[in-house]
């Protein structure tokens, strides 16, 4: 199965930002989730190098366009690696292919009757790279701004192409109503169709003033308005116009993950282009709302723009990946302090996740010879905690599906709150010395939830749980916390490695013994077997693995802390 995710491309005309870092954990976490639910996963993301602001940026720099290009691509694409960003496809407006398939949709826009020759006369966004009529606008304190984004504007006179926008109302319109999945969520989708319904204007596509950008084919004096060049970057990635059998693989993309700001270009202009050249329209776009720093929006002029990278240090990654889709309602905005993470990072990450698993493992070091035990007959309470946790994968990909990230981390915690309470309720270290066997049960049942929330929440948090896995004995598994594909896909064709089918230890599964069966444990095992699935085919880390419980009597390592609490240093 495949699926094509993209994020939005980044303008490189500064530094990179906790919003930035938001959108690409976002992308990442889909795509790490996709593969270890063995889909075959083409993720794109990149800089959109084109456009007047990064003309006038590089300008007072003194360098050329490309250079500043170059330097904050480089920024970008290390930034996101540094983030755990585990991209296929890292695109730049000024790549080849990239203009090649440019030019070849706009031959199709032609095509259609769709471009025509005239003048502009309005008002232009210099920052957000749009034109807005004069009731979009407003004079504040003598500056003429866009009332949406806030933005200046500055009164703008040329010749220009112009796309005929205006024809596509209606079937834009029959698009949101017959498909409401392709624009989440469901308040942004309401938006944009009331505005589609308000009436659209033809949209101007070039421009003259300047060179920096796609030249127009068959009239360079013109070079393309950076929507059209910049949404293109979306089928450049999947191989248009020249790679047939690429394109049909990945085309249309799954979703398009975005910032609420650029959602009319995402949701009115690209797939009007896509209608006009006869291509099929995207799955669905999901934009997500803005991140505020301490209830205030992150401006340069305010001082409160945050690297990413600070928080990283301060904090650690996987902290910082969990607590963006922890703390806030995926497609919302939100609004962080320090101390919100230090809080989450302490009471979720310490208590609830790290301290259950070394509780429990702390026991079973000391009282099961350091082996994975050997459950008894399960009782109800057993069963309602197991089914509770097996019954997350699908709930999580009903979440992932629809961008609800913090709905799918929701239900894993939920899973998590519930077994701290199961292990408190069932107090094994009283049962050590009275019940030894109902302790080795409740020891299993507690470590085998743990492990099965530890292999969902991996796309969130990677190498946290990574190590709690490592700490339950599972072997490693070839995908890498979803970094890469799974052995049963194939090369992606841009990065991604194509994996050969791997033998793992049987200690995935639950040994096929009598007493095992006896216990109750096997049953799930068992049905995977009968659906032709074994163990031994299985990566032990997939969500796959989630049908093949620990086996008793595999060895387990010293245990150790994982999540240790912040404490802030004093001096």
């Amino acid at each position: 199965m495949g699926y094509y995710l993209t994020t939005a491309i980044a303008y490189p005309n500064g530094a990179i930002h906790i919003g930035h870092a938001y959108e690409y954990i976002a992308a990442d976490t889909i795509a790490r989730f996709k593969r270890l639910d063995n889909h075959e996963v083409f993720f794109a993301t990149g800089t959109d190098e084109h456009g007047l602001k990064m003309l006038q940026a590089a300008n007072k720099l003194g360098i050329s366009p490309k250079q500043l290009a170059d330097d904050n691509a480089k920024n970008f694409r290390d930034t996101q690696l540094a983030l755990g960003s585990t991209f296929d496809r890292f695109i730049r407006t000024t790549d080849e292919d990239h203009y090649e398939a440019s030019k070849a949709i706009w031959r199709k826009l032609e095509e259609s009757g769709d471009i025509y020759l005239d003048t502009y006369a309005g008002w232009y966004s210099v920052r957000d790279e749009a034109f807005y009529t004069q009731d979009e606008t407003e004079v504040v304190d003598g500056v003429r701004l866009s009332k949406d984004t806030r933005t200046e504007v500055t009164w703008t006179e040329e010749e220009s192409y112009f796309f005929r926008l205006s024809k596509y109302q209606d079937k834009l319109l029959e698009l949101y109503k017959t498909h409401p999945e392709f624009l989440g969520p469901d308040s942004r989708r309401n938006e944009v169709a009331s505005f589609v319904a308000s009436g659209l204007k033809d949209l101007s596509v070039s421009r003259t003033t300047f060179d920096w950008g796609v030249p127009v084919p068959g009239n360079e004096k013109h070079v393309m308005y950076v929507w059209i060049d910049a949404l293109t970057n979306y089928l450049t990635a999947a191989g248009y116009p020249n790679d047939e059998d690429r394109l049909s693989k990945w085309w249309p993309a799954d979703v398009h993950i975005i910032g609420k700001d650029i959602i009319r270009f995402h949701s009115v202009y690209w797939p009007a282009f896509l209608m006009s050249a006869g291509i099929e329209l995207p799955k669905r776009v999901h934009a997500h709302g803005f991140l505020f720093n301490a209830g205030e929006k992150m401006s340069k002029s305010v001082g409160n723009v945050v690297d990413p990278i600070d928080l990283v240090d301060a904090f650690g990654l996987d902290t910082l990946r969990f607590f963006l889709f922890r703390e806030f309602s995926y497609g919302n905005d939100g609004s962080y302090t320090k101390d919100s993470i230090i809080t989450r990072k302490n009471s979720d990450l310490a208590n609830e996740y790290g301290n259950l698993a070394q509780r429990s493992l702390s026991m079973i070091a000391k009282n099961c010879e350091a082996q994975v035990p050997q459950p008894g007959e399960l009782t109800e309470d057993d069963e309602a905690l197991l089914a509770m946790a097996r019954a997350v994968p699908d709930t999580a990909r009903r979440h992932v599906d629809t961008q609800a990230l913090h709905l799918y981390v929701e239900a894993c915690w939920k899973v998590l709150s519930e077994a701290n309470r199961y292990f408190s309720a069932q107090e094994p270290w009283k049962l050590k010395k009275t019940d030894t066997d109902r302790m080795a049960t409740v020891l299993w049942v507690t470590i085998e939830v743990v492990r099965i929330i530890s292999i969902l929440i991996q796309p969130v948090m990677p190498d946290s749980a990574g190590k709690i896995l490592d700490l339950l004995g599972v072997p490693e598994g070839v995908g890498e916390a979803g970094a890469k594909v799974l052995p049963t896909a194939t090369d992606s064709g841009a990065g991604a490695e194509a994996m050969a089918p791997v033998t793992v230890s049987a200690g995935v599964g639950v040994a096929a013994g009598a007493a095992s069966a006896a216990a109750g444990i096997a049953p799930m095992a068992a049905a995977s077997a009968e659906n032709g699935v074994n163990a031994a085919e299985v990566d032990p880390r997939s969500f796959a693995a989630i049908d093949f419980p620990l086996e008793p009597g595999i060895p387990l390592p010293k245990p150790v802390p994982v999540f240790p609490k912040f404490v802030e240093e004093t001096e």
